[in-house]
């Protein structure tokens, strides 16, 4: 029963050591691509730990830290937390998708391929929450600010025939779209390259019995 407890405690700190650092990437540093994109689009990496997660706790252990960042960040929300709302469903398709598939083929290559697929369900993820609500809350919610027109505006910096007429397809297809090809690919080589030291570090139990603890302490006399 104490092993089992502390085999609990131990993966229980493991996500929340992964969640607080989601989270502090989830606020910082975040910045734009002005030169690019919108420059409301901003990178930030929170997701990376989560994968990690994923990869190494399980898919369940990946999905609760995706979780657990967007709570924490749910009461400092800018955008009504739909915002929040958009980037939970995109880095729980994310995360899901690629620690399922890593689960099943746990291989260097395994998680290459693991890395490409949750990419590709980010971008898809990012494109159909776009479509589906966060382009018209945001038409709504700057209303005040110019709603719709302010948009289309801001995008015009990076994409100058953008209008009101093909607004959905240009901004979909030549901001959304490769923006978050652009920041699933920086994550997914960050993630490849740490990978092997992190799922080093946390294959250590953290919390030890104090009869593991003597064991360990006579060996190394």
């Amino acid at each position: 029963m104490k092993d089992k407890n502390k085999k609990t405690i131990d993966y229980m700190t493991k996500i929340a050591i992964l969640a607080a650092l989601s989270s502090i990437l989830y606020f910082i540093p975040k910045f734009p691509l002005p030169f690019l994109f919108p420059s409301f689009l901003e990178i930030q990496f929170s997701n990376l730990p989560a994968i990690l997660g994923g990869f190494i706790l399980g898919p369940f252990a990946g999905g609760l830290i995706v979780a657990i960042r967007t709570l924490i960040k749910l009461p400092f929300s800018s955008t009504a937390c739909v915002g929040e709302l958009a980037d939970f469903l995109i880095g729980i398709a994310t995360v899901l998708t690629s620690s399922i598939i890593y689960k099943k083929i746990k291989t260097k290559k395994g998680g290459a391929i693991a890395l490409i697929f949750g990419s590709i369900a980010w971008v898809l993820m990012a494109i159909i929450t776009n479509y589906a609500f966060l382009i018209d809350f945001y038409a709504k919610f700057y209303a005040d600010a110019g709603g719709m027109a302010m948009i289309i505006e801001v995008c015009k910096k990076v994409l100058p025939s953008i209008n009101e007429n093909n607004f959905m397809r240009l901004y979909l297809f030549g901001a959304v779209l490769p923006f978050n090809l652009l920041l699933s690919i920086l994550v997914s080589i960050v993630t490849f390259m740490v990978y092997k030291r992190i799922s080093d570090l946390f294959k250590k139990e953290l919390f030890k019995t104090r009869k593991e603890d003597n064991v360990e302490n006579s060996s190394n006399m």
